[in-house]
């Protein structure tokens, strides 16, 4: 498993009985997690005393219940990366802290080129990617179909000082905008894509990762460099190995640019425990 271990503004303090509480700079939250399937470790007091828990709705979505008053939102730094926090009507915080694993690979990957890098981050979300490559001295050009989204990536990269890089953001369906991508003649060195398991474009374009994962990895795979540096894929599609994404990889960018692929469960440690939860998986092809 891939380990989050590095944080310092972040800490999954414990787990249990379909929970995880989590420390997030000074406010403590309690979320559900439908892989916890075990009892807690700590003693009740400890998650007693989390600032706010959510709770979801048999309707859909959820509300969070506040014990103290939650600013409206707040910072929290990885190593010299920064990132807005705020609670979501949908449990999520607008970070996951897991991908830290993916931002360290990509920034050493990136400064060890030595050359100029030009990324393109799909499926950006608010930028957690996007800031790494940005921050590793690479060109970026971040999409996404959410407008609210596009503007949270703005404002972290803005927050780590990092304004002045050649960031481009746009919100848009990420199909499509390879498609042009490809008319246009842009070439990238490198791309990220963290696609949902279902999804919707802003013209109300439907994705379903089993159906378009393959074909979307063929077409962007036409907008790549002659030498490319790397591609990676993150997953959290209940169902879907990692080593699926090693076949994907290996039928796609292996074929025609050999490399290196790795796969396997990316995760956080769990401090009362010792354990480690599991939060997701990613597919990694390098040159």
């Amino acid at each position: 498993m891939y380990l989050a271990n590095e944080w310092k503004d972040y800490e999954l303090m414990d787990t249990g009985d379909g929970e995880k509480l989590e420390r997030w700079g000074g406010v403590v939250l309690r979320r559900p997690d439908p892989q916890v399937i075990w009892p807690a470790s700590a003693d009740p007091s400890l998650w007693n005393n989390a600032n706010a828990d959510y709770h979801r709705s048999s309707s859909g979505g959820g509300q969070w219940n506040e014990k103290v008053k939650l600013p409206e939102r707040w910072t929290i730094a990885y190593k010299e990366l920064k990132f807005h926090i705020k609670p979501t009507s949908f449990k999520h915080t607008g970070l996951f802290p897991e991908q830290a694993v993916n931002w360290q690979w990509m920034m050493d990957k990136i400064k060890a080129a030595n050359r100029p890098i030009k990324v393109l981050n799909l499926f950006a979300y608010t930028g957690g990617a996007t800031v790494a490559c940005a921050y590793a001295g690479a060109e970026v050009c971040h999409i996404d179909a959410s407008k609210g989204m596009v503007q949270w990536a703005k404002e972290n990269l803005a927050l780590s000082n990092l304004s002045d890089k050649p960031v481009r953001f746009i919100t848009d369906d990420v199909f499509k905008f390879v498609q042009r991508e490809q008319r246009r003649g842009s070439f990238y060195d490198a791309i990220i894509m963290d696609p949902p398991s279902y999804g919707r474009g802003p013209s109300g374009e439907m994705w379903k990762l089993e159906t378009n994962l393959y074909p979307f990895v063929e077409e962007c795979m036409t907008i790549l460099t002659p030498n490319p540096l790397f591609m990676l894929i993150n997953s959290y599609t209940t169902g879907i190995s990692a080593s699926v994404l090693t076949n994907v990889l290996s039928l796609t960018m292996k074929t025609k640019y050999n490399g290196k692929i790795t796969s396997g469960e990316i995760g956080i440690p769990i401090t009362t425990s010792g354990l480690n939860l599991p939060c997701g998986i990613l597919g990694r092809w390098e040159a």
